[in-house]
């Protein structure tokens, strides 16, 4: 799908298996092709990215997820619950419409749209560039809403403080250990609509058992952005967060 990140090339870990045997094979006729060079430069522009960032005293948070998780509503209610306590900014990823960037514009902060055809996932010279077109206040807190997307995100340093991995209770409790890179990379994890929780079967804690098993020391919220269970939680831990990266 993205030519920039490869991730339509295979890579020597991919196997074929059948369920209910414990026999893996290797896909054959593969070629093998390294990304190093790609992800080099996009990692000399995220250093970049960064020392401007903390220069400026603004926190950079990466908000990753699947498509629908809700991370543009749960942004939208963090924004709400926040504005008269700090400056904020966002950098909005899809790859077409205006349509979360008007969203979010309607909650009165400085927003920035960001599309990337057909890729699949934002990297450090798209956010460079929107950096300087949104130009963030100093000591602020600026979220980087990313592609919808559990894969590539995660291999595209952007220069962000912390990547925050969002799953909602409507997706599988299993999404952690089949797409393990995210959450490995994530330094926190948001679990969304947790007032569906009654009607859906969705284990919550098989969930974070999982997300742990990949990452053990990953820490969790639980947020319904409906109605607004866990967000004080969620938006405390924001604040705080920008306290102690610039104390």
């Amino acid at each position: 799908m993205c030519d920039s990140c490869g991730c339509s090339q295979p890579d020597d870990a991919v196997t074929i298996s059948r369920p209910g045997t414990n026999e893996e094979k290797p896909a054959e006729g593969r070629v093998i092709q390294v990304q190093e060079d790609i992800l080099g430069k996009n990692n000399h522009l995220a250093q970049h990215n960064r020392e401007h960032l903390e220069k400026k005293r603004i926190l950079a948070l990466n908000l990753l997820s699947s498509p629908g998780s809700g991370k543009t509503t749960l942004l939208e209610e963090t924004i709400k619950h926040l504005k008269d306590a700090v400056h904020m900014a966002v950098i909005e990823g899809d790859q077409q419409t205006l349509n979360d960037a008007e969203r979010i514009e309607s909650t009165g902060v400085d927003v920035v749209q960001v599309n990337t055809g057909a890729g699949c996932h934002l990297d450090a010279d798209m956010i460079h560039h929107a950096i300087h077109e949104i130009e963030p206040k100093e000591d602020s807190i600026l979220f980087i809403e990313n592609v919808g997307n559990l894969v590539c995100p995660a291999m595209f340093d952007l220069g962000e403080a912390m990547k925050v991995v969002i799953i909602s209770v409507t997706e599988g409790e299993d999404k952690p250990i089949k797409y393990p890179y995210m959450f490995r990379e994530a330094d926190l994890c948001v679990i969304t609509k947790t007032d569906l929780l009654p009607y859906l079967d969705f284990d919550l804690e098989q969930c974070k058992k999982y997300a742990t098993s990949v990452k053990p020391d990953l820490e969790f919220f639980e947020v319904s952005a409906k109605d607004g269970n866990g967000l004080d939680d969620w938006c405390s831990w924001v604040v705080e967060s920008h306290k102690k990266a610039f104390q």
